[in-house]
């Protein structure tokens, strides 16, 4: 199994919002940005594994400026960093009106997926190797993340989370 930069998982989503994807107040509703985003998501994850996979978490997801009617939707999903079956997606979202002619940020997540084998079972994935300054950054903070997740979900001890306690230790 070969290694992987973060690059060639890269994947580029656009969607217009239209009528249907908005609320009382004509923004973007939510929960239809994030299945976009998990649709993007999904297709990073696949490109870098070679194999069909599976949301297991997403993190907290801010909402930093909304979304309009008739607004472009610009979602960037990226591996940042695979461990053994599973790959953080770092997404980042834009928003865009043509009509004034300006792009703005909506929003940033992560998402965790799983790489499945043809019997469902979890299955190991490539390694990653990021190249630019911003892609070692999100791989050097994916495995604080993960942790932390680990931790929120019951499958860590808060005591054997030696990434997140060297950032305490070192606070002094």
């Amino acid at each position: 199994m070969h290694s992987k930069k973060s690059a060639d998982s890269k994947v580029e989503m656009t969607e217009l919002v239209l009528p249907n994807d908005t609320n009382f107040y004509g923004n973007l509703m939510g929960g239809r940005l994030m299945y976009w985003m998990d649709v993007a998501a999904a297709m990073a994850a696949w490109k870098h594994c070679n194999a069909p996979c599976v949301t297991a978490s997403v993190d907290n997801i801010s909402f930093v400026s909304p979304i309009k009617l008739g607004n472009v939707v610009h979602i960037e999903a990226k591996v940042s960093r695979a461990f053994n079956t599973s790959m953080e997606i770092h997404l980042k979202v834009w928003g865009e009106d043509y009509t004034q002619q300006y792009k703005y940020q909506s929003n940033e997540a992560y998402f965790t997926f799983v790489a499945l084998d043809p019997n469902g079972k979890p299955r190991k994935v490539p390694e990653l190797i990021p190249e630019t300054e911003d892609d070692k950054k999100l791989y050097d903070g994916a495995l604080r993340r993960r942790q932390l997740r680990l931790i929120l979900a019951k499958k860590m001890k808060p005591a054997d989370a030696t990434e997140l306690k060297a950032l305490f230790d070192n606070a002094s």
